[in-house]
């Protein structure tokens, strides 16, 4: 029996992929229910590589090109690409953007008016990510939980774990050497005026934002990254600037409810990649921060290859490719 600490977005993916290796599998976790202490619910669930390549290493675009397959087996992913978008004042970041990415095109007012009505003669120009996609983070969650228990593993909510486990996903309470806190912000819209179907990246120097549809006509939007130990509930200074930015791409989410605000440290080390890390005699997954549902099946597969290395013919260092800060 492999047990796991912390029924977040890695400790889940982990624990699917050794349940699929034929493993028992048991995960503890001190809240009441699949995510409900996760700073992974307030995630965007954008599975973007190349889009999220302009400030990340290569190895995520190389990681996280398999994730959507890895998703769609478990809960809805939405494959309609992520659309990036500048003001005109701001042209020269949207140039910026399309020379660190690839795998986009750009598109002109009338290409964007037709991959989104609702934006129709907004934007002068823009770049489109065909091949990205979305999903539902907390759905997501709770799908992964669903299937966990339907290949037979255990989940025991309100129960901390034992002394000894065998993997540690506990994020910032794991108190690993080395990693950080870096605070993000979000908010939920209801706006049944708007109509949006795909991502949307609203590129700004000082805060860039991004857009995510959820059902029903609500959005998920957010973009603040703050070096922060804080768990205060969001400032005013960045629920203004966040909803001030959703009102560039529409005005008419001026008039949206506000369903939801939320914030969350998410644990991330110095080059914003996660890492299987042995401390103290036990293994860790760790630092999903900022490409968390995007980089969580291929780290789950290398934590699963960790603790059944039996099962693999080679053993891959799972930190290959990374670069490591001093």
């Amino acid at each position: 029996m492999i047990s796991i600490a912390g029924a977040g977005l890695a400790g889940l993916a982990t624990a699917y992929e050794l349940l699929q290796r034929g493993a028992e599998v048991q995960i503890f976790e001190q809240g009441p229910g699949p995510g409900t202490t996760s700073v992974a619910r307030f995630a965007g669930g954008m599975l973007a590589p190349w889009c999220e390549r302009e400030s990340a290493e290569e190895e995520v675009i190389t990681l996280g090109s398999r994730a959507c397959d890895w998703w769609a087996k478990i809960t809805p992913v939405h494959r309609r690409g992520t659309l990036v978008l500048a003001p005109r004042r701001d042209r020269a970041e949207l140039t910026r953007f399309a020379r660190r990415t690839s795998g986009h095109h750009p598109v002109s007012q009338t290409d964007i008016g037709e991959l989104e009505p609702a934006l129709a003669g907004r934007f002068a120009q823009g770049l489109f990510f065909k091949r990205e996609a979305h999903l539902d983070p907390r759905r997501a969650l709770r799908d992964l939980s669903r299937a966990i228990t339907d290949l037979g593993g255990e989940i025991h909510y309100n129960s901390p774990a034992p002394a000894k486990i065998d993997l540690n996903c506990t994020g910032m309470a794991a108190a690993l050497p080395g990693l950080r806190p870096v605070r993000g912000e979000m908010a939920i819209l209801h706006c049944p005026d708007v109509a949006i179907s795909r991502t949307l990246r609203l590129l700004h120097p000082r805060m860039p934002l991004y857009l995510v549809p959820r059902d029903d006509q609500h959005f998920m939007i957010g973009g603040t990254m703050i070096e922060s130990t804080s768990s205060r509930p969001p400032s005013l200074r960045s629920v203004t600037e966040l909803l001030s930015a959703a009102f560039a791409l529409h005005p008419a989410l001026a008039e949206a409810s506000v369903v939801e605000l939320g914030a969350g440290l998410r644990p991330a080390f110095c080059n914003n990649l996660p890492r299987l890390v042995d401390h103290d005699g036990v293994l860790h997954l760790n630092g999903l921060y900022r490409h968390g549902f995007l980089l969580a099946p291929a780290m789950a597969q290398r934590a699963a290859q960790r603790l059944l290395p039996a099962q693999f013919s080679e053993v891959t260092d799972e930190n290959s490719g990374q670069r490591h800060c001093a």
